[in-house]
Parts: C-alpha cells; structure tokens; sequence
C-alpha cells in the first residue's frame, strides 16, 4: 500500500469507522442465524437437507475470498469494502426467499461469497489501523462484530416472537444496514497501492507459518459457527422450546461474545494470550458438555453462554500471533483468516450431516472435543503475547504503514 501518514485524529476516526463496519456485518449474521428455523421450514428441509444447504456458504466464500484482495486492489480499500459491504448486507435477503432446497442452496451460495469477501476486506482493513496506531485493537474490533450480531438477533428474536415473515424482516433489516454500511465506510482509510505494486493473486496457499495458528482459530469459530446456526434448533428440535426463547438462546450466546472480546484486550494484558486461550478452552469445553447432557432449556443456554466465553477471544488473538509469524506477516494473517473463517462456514453443515446420521446431541459432542483443542494446543500462539497485550494512548500512534 501506498506512504501516506495519518495524524492521530484520523486514525482514531478510522478506527471507530471500522468498528462500525464490524458491527454492521455481524449485525447480518444475527439477523440471518435467528431465522434459520423459520427458513428451514419455509424450504420444506430436514437438518441434513439443511445441513447441505448451508455447506454452499462455505463453497461460495471459498471461491470468492481470494477476490477481494485484487478488488482492493483495483479500487483502494474504501471503495472496495463499501461496494462488498453493500452485497453482503442485501445478500441477507436471499435465503428466506427460497422456497426449496435449490434455490436455498443458491441462496446460500450467495450469501456466503458476499460474507467471505466483506469479511476478509474489513479484517484486512483492522490490520492496516491497528499496525499505524501500533496498539492492539482487533480483539475490540471483533467486540463490535459481536455487539452488532446481538443487536441484530434480538431483532431476529423478536421478530420470531411475533411470529413474523422472516422475508419482511430481512428486507428491512437490510435496507437499514445497508444505510448504516454507507455511512461508516465514508471515513475508513482510502488505501491504494503504489505503482509498482503487483495485484496480488487470485488464489493462494496459507503459509506454513500460519497453519498450526490456523487451526486453533479453527477450532474456536467451528464452535461459534456451529453455536450461531444451530442453537435455537437445537433448543427447539432437541428440546422442545417455543422458536422465541430458541432464538434467544442465539441473542444469548451472541451476549456472552460480545462482552468478553469488548473487555479481551484487558483480560489479555493481565494474563497473557496463551493462559487467556487456555481458559477459555476450559469454559467452551465445560460448556459443551453442559449442552450434551441438558435436559432443559436453561441448563442448555447456560451451555451456550459459557461456550461464548471460553472461545470469544481466540480468534483477534489468532491474528495478533500470525503478524508475528514467519517471513511475510500480512500473508499469514491473510491465511490465518482463510482457515478460521472457512471453519465458521463449514460448521454448520457438518453438525447438520452429523445430526442427521446420528443426533444434534452428538453433533455438540463434536463441537466439545473441538473445544477441548484450545486447551491442548494454545501454546502455538505464544508469538502472538506482544502485540496482544500492547496498550498506549491514542496520541501514542505511529503515523504511516511500518510495512
């Protein structure tokens, strides 16, 4: 990317417009996760015809998140997020709109390859702010992501309280997140690359550097993936709830998100990165358990609340050890967000093709010992402690790229 220093009061700006993006974005997958009980039977679906259908997200995200770095780099960063930014929110629409099992696997190939390609912009753009403010701020910038799922599945349960189409409530919800979408991506940083700047690949491998990393984030957004999806089926399946309180098991699980990646970066600096991970797995894993044996409703969101605690912060703290590891940072962040957020999207149809074969009860005893990874192999994010728990003024930012 292009020299250009920025005085402190333009990062903070850019800092605070990013986070808004992030909370827009997480605003749809609250709004989408609420009503997949609604769409399931709209589409006429069982949980493994379900499960397969909501596998074309992740197909759709994998064939399109190698785009959007060559689209930022065709049209700069604030161009390139608000044009994706835009897809991804009346994308939200497509899925309550079908009425079988193909269009919804279309549908949901859409939605995923806009969700791909918004998301890797925005992560990308977190990077660029937090590396000129030299400060940790992705955990936070995730706190938002959170905060906006949860304003956007308390809509969702709501709605399903109400007994409401879910086509009108994502229309509307779209239409609004898109206007807010606009709004805050007017003062994101406009960065473009120089001139003898190649456009970057189409399609790339991650760097071995950031595989092991890689597959702790995997392990973490499986479990939030699978949680997203299928909790208020599995309250409303398994146990049999009412659809209102099984989304607001979603809205809770959401809560428990967005508090601990709002308060992680404190966390993080008194503990450090590899005992934070390390206990969080701890709590995802007791939490599990907690959902495979429950026998009520309560019992099972108290599962799903202490699953948000433990795996919240695993994945900003993901990234913050990839830009420590090997030769090219930028390129194992890149990677790093490739295998975590392909895991969030295959989730929620692999706990579908395990429900189907054997139980949604089994499907979270996978989920569990998934869990129980964080535990095993926090230490690969040791490199990751520095820049996690750096904390300074906002007047204490660097101005201009270090890359």
């Amino acid at each position: 990317m292009s020299e250009v220093t920025y005085a402190p009061s333009e990062l903070r700006r850019a800092r605070y417009a990013v986070a808004a993006v992030f909370a827009v974005h997480g605003a749809v997958t609250g709004s989408f996760a609420t009503r997949v009980p609604w769409i399931q039977d709209h589409a006429s679906v069982g949980a493994g015809r379900l499960g397969f259908a909501l596998a074309f997200t992740a197909f759709g995200a994998a064939c399109a998140m190698p785009l959007a770095s060559r689209i930022t780099h065709r049209f700069g960063s604030r161009s390139a997020l608000r044009g994706l930014l835009v897809l991804w929110t009346l994308a939200l629409v497509l899925p309550s709109l079908a009425p079988n099992m193909l269009t919804l696997c279309l549908a949901m190939f859409v939605y995923g390859a806009t969700a791909g390609m918004a998301d890797v912009a925005m992560n990308a753009l977190g990077v660029e702010v937090e590396q000129r403010l030299d400060k940790s701020i992705m955990s936070g910038l995730h706190g938002m992501w959170s905060a906006g799922a949860l304003v956007g599945s308390a809509g969702g349960t709501l709605a399903a309280h109400l007994g409401t189409d879910a086509r009108l409530h994502h229309v509307l919800a779209a239409a609004a997140l898109t206007v807010l979408g606009l709004l805050a991506c007017r003062w994101v940083l406009d960065l473009r690359p120089t001139e003898d700047e190649e456009a970057p690949p189409r399609f790339t491998l991650p760097p071995r550097s950031a595989l092991l990393i890689g597959a702790v984030g995997f392990c973490a957004v499986f479990a939030e993936g699978a949680s997203l999806d299928w909790s208020a089926v599995y309250l409303e399946d398994h146990l049999g709830t009412s659809a209102g309180l099984a989304a607001a098991c979603t809205t809770g699980f959401m809560l428990t998100m967005a508090v601990a990646r709002i308060v992680g970066d404190a966390v993080v600096n008194r503990f450090g990165t590899v005992r934070t991970v390390r206990t969080g797995g701890v709590l995802a894993t007791a939490g599990g358990l907690l959902i495979v044996v429950a026998d009520h409703p309560v019992a099972a969101m108290g599962g799903f609340g202490m699953m948000g605690l433990g795996i919240a912060v695993v994945v900003p703290l993901c990234f913050a050890a990839a830009g420590h590891s090997g030769p090219n940072p930028s390129q194992a962040i890149a990677g790093v967000a490739t295998i975590t957020y392909t895991s969030g999207l295959i989730a929620p149809s692999l706990i579908g093709g395990v429900a189907q074969a054997t139980s949604l009860m089994v499907s979270f005893g996978v989920v569990t010992v998934l869990a129980f990874g964080l535990v095993l192999f926090a230490g690969v994010l040791r490199g990751g402690e520095r820049t996690s728990v750096k904390v300074g003024p906002p007047d204490a930012a660097v101005p201009g790229p270090r890359s």
